[in-house]
């Protein structure tokens, strides 16, 4: 089993083996364009994690720009006393040489400074436009892949944000109304995709329809073969209610609903097997036996993953004709400023977005 590690300092992010969900790291990802790294929601910590992930680089690091505020960014670095030279540039092809030396920066103002931990509505156009602008330039190959720092919802919507979140919004700028957007969790020895993404749980169990499930199995086995070079997929569905329903005892849907999407999905050539009990699918010998687990709601998702690995979990956005990941934790309103949160998740994205960009390009 080849292994290969993103090290600083005591950060670790390991890589490799059959069933990782980041298989191989050792692709020479520095030697393609750079990656784009959007400001997140100024207040939180992305930021200060962006800042720590520079300092925390390698000569096999994958080389990256921020589009953020270079203002706040210097300001930042020195109330935090990291020593991180901010450099603001014209082009993305600055970036790779600058890299080495600085941290590149693509400028895009914000209308009101920022006092971390407290969020201001003012500035959600700027961290929209921070997200549209990585985008255009992964769509135009300027860039190798969007790497995204956490937004927060609620403020978002609170200053005119229309969408419920990241993976919403990144599925309408790919400018393809049939796309549908399909939200993957992923940490070493575990990938998760939930059905049902940012809606109540109510909402999640009353729309949760055949085909909902089978458009997302496809998806999923698709992006495991393009992005992450698994030639036969296999999927692991969960099924909605307590043990599966057992047998209608506990709820029809799973008879109904779950199990008759499994079985298409099998007569697609999908190697899929469900509806299992979510409770006994992810202890350590189960998570063997698939290399994605298709869950029926947010929670039923994420639970898992954030158990398993809360510190390396990384958010990809599949489907997209582009690639897209993002730390899978939010902006941690409470630690901003701190220089108390840790960059390994904002880490283990860069890692696996170059691995996926180097992926695709295997097969373009």
């Amino acid at each position: 089993m080849r292994r290969s590690i993103f090290k600083a300092s005591a950060i670790f992010v390991t890589c490799g083996g059959p069933h990782s969900s980041i298989s191989g790291c050792s692709v020479a990802i520095g030697n393609g364009p750079p990656l784009g790294v959007t400001m997140g929601e100024p207040a939180g910590i992305g930021g200060e994690i962006s800042l720590m992930a520079w300092l925390a680089r390698t000569e096999s690091s994958p080389p990256f720009l921020l589009i953020d505020d270079p203002h706040r960014l210097r300001s930042l670095a020195e109330r935090l006393n990291l020593a991180v030279p901010v450099q603001e540039i014209q082009s993305v092809g600055e970036a790779v040489p600058v890299f080495h030396r600085a941290l590149p920066v693509l400028r895009l103002d914000l209308p009101r400074p920022v006092e971390p931990g407290h969020p201001h509505r003012d500035n959600v156009a700027a961290v929209q436009a921070s997200i549209a602008r990585a985008v255009d330039l992964a769509r135009s190959g300027e860039t190798g892949a969007v790497v995204t720092n956490p937004i927060h919802k609620k403020v978002m919507q609170d200053g005119g944000f229309a969408f419920p979140g990241h993976t919403e919004f990144l599925a309408s700028l790919a400018g393809e109304p049939s796309l549908r957007e399909v939200m993957m969790l992923a940490c070493t020895g575990l990938r998760v995709v939930p059905v049902s993404i940012h809606v109540s749980l109510a909402e999640a169990v009353r729309g949760l329809t055949r085909g909902d499930i089978v458009e997302v199995g496809r998806v999923t086995a698709a992006a495991l073969q393009r992005d992450f070079g698994i030639a036969s997929p296999r999927l692991a569905v969960a099924g909605l209610n307590p043990h599966a329903g057992e047998g209608g005892a506990m709820g029809r849907e799973d008879l109904e609903i779950v199990g008759p999407a499994v079985e298409d999905l099998r007569r697609a050539g999908i190697d899929a097997v469900g509806p299992l009990p979510a409770d006994t699918m992810f202890h350590a010998r189960a998570r063997q036996g698939y290399d994605a687990a298709l869950c029926m709601y947010h929670d039923q998702a994420l639970i898992p993953i954030k158990t398993v690995d809360f510190d390396h979990g990384v958010n990809i956005t599949l489907g997209l004709p582009f690639v897209r990941t993002s730390p899978d934790h939010g902006t941690a309103f409470e630690l901003a400023g701190t220089g108390t949160a840790s960059p390994e998740s904002l880490m283990a994205a860069m890692v696996m977005a170059g691995e996926i960009a180097a992926n695709r390009a295997k097969t373009s």
